[in-house]
C-alpha cells in the first residue's frame, strides 16, 4: 500500500475518538432535551388540559356543573375558565424573594399594602418570579393560563368565609418598571392578578384587571 494512502486511512485510534465524540454528543443532546422537558412540562400540561376543556366542556355544561368549592374559604382564588383553585397567602412582600418564593410553591400571594377583599381599593395577587431558570416554571404554573381570560370572564375571591365575584375588564402586558405606576391608576374596587410573561421567563408582567360585581 502506498505510503500516502496509509496516511489517510482511519486508524483504530481515530475510530475510537470519533466514537467517543458521538457518545458525548448523544448525551449532550439528550441532557438538553431532558432539561427542556423538566422546565416546560408543567406549562405544556396546563395548555393541554385547557384545550381539552374547551373541546369537551361547553359554557352551558360548565354552569350546570355547579359552583366550584374553593380549597380555602379563609382566603382562596377560583377562576373557573382556566381551572384555577388556589389558596391565597396574605400580606406578602413582592420585593422580597426570600419571603415570596416559599409561598409561591404552595399557592398565590396577596401583595402587602394592597387592599384585602371587602376593603375599598385594589386587591393585588401575584404568582410569578424565580431565583433560577429551573424554578421559573415551578412558580409560574398557577397563573400560566391568565392570558386566556377575556372581558366579562368571572373570577371569585373567598375571604373569611365571604365570596366576592369579579368580572374581567381586560389584560395588559407591562414592563416591570411600569407596573406599579399603572396599578396606581386603577379606580374603584378592583382585583389585579399578575404573572410573568412570556411563560417561563421574567421579562415582562402580564396582568388581568377585574371589577368587583357582588359579594
Amino acid at each position: 500500500m502506498p505510503r500516502q494512502w496509509r496516511n489517510i486511512m482511519p486508524t483504530s485510534k481515530n475510530i475510537s475518538s470519533n466514537k467517543n465524540l458521538r457518545i458525548i454528543a448523544f448525551f449532550l443532546i439528550g441532557g438538553g432535551l431532558l432539561i427542556l422537558y423538566l422546565l416546560y412540562a408543567p406549562l405544556i400540561k396546563e395548555e393541554i388540559k385547557y384545550r381539552a376543556r374547551q373541546v369537551f366542556v361547553s359554557q352551558k355544561s360548565q354552569k350546570e356543573k355547579g359552583e366550584i368549592k374553593p380549597v380555602d374559604q379563609d382566603f382562596g382564588l377560583v377562576i373557573p375558565k382556566i381551572a384555577v383553585n388556589s389558596p391565597v397567602f396574605a400580606n406578602i412582600d413582592p420585593t422580597d424573594p426570600k419571603e415570596y418564593l416559599p409561598i409561591l410553591v404552595k399557592g398565590v400571594a396577596h401583595s402587602k399594602g394592597s387592599a384585602l377583599p371587602g376593603q375599598p381599593g385594589n386587591v393585588f395577587i401575584f404568582a410569578h418570579s424565580s431565583d433560577t431558570p429551573f424554578n421559573i416554571v415551578r412558580y409560574n404554573a398557577v397563573f400560566y393560563l391568565l392570558s386566556k381570560l377575556q372581558k366579562d370572564d368571572e373570577i371569585f375571591l373567598y375571604y373569611q368565609q365571604e365570596k366576592y365575584r369579579y368580572q374581567v375588564l381586560g389584560t395588559k402586558i407591562l414592563s416591570p418598571e411600569n407596573l406599579e405606576s399603572y396599578v396606581k391608576t386603577l379606580k374603584g374596587n378592583t382585583l389585579t392578578l399578575q404573572t410573568c410573561y412570556p411563560p417561563g421567563t421574567t421579562l415582562k408582567r402580564l396582568i388581568v384587571v377585574a371589577q368587583l360585581k357582588e359579594i
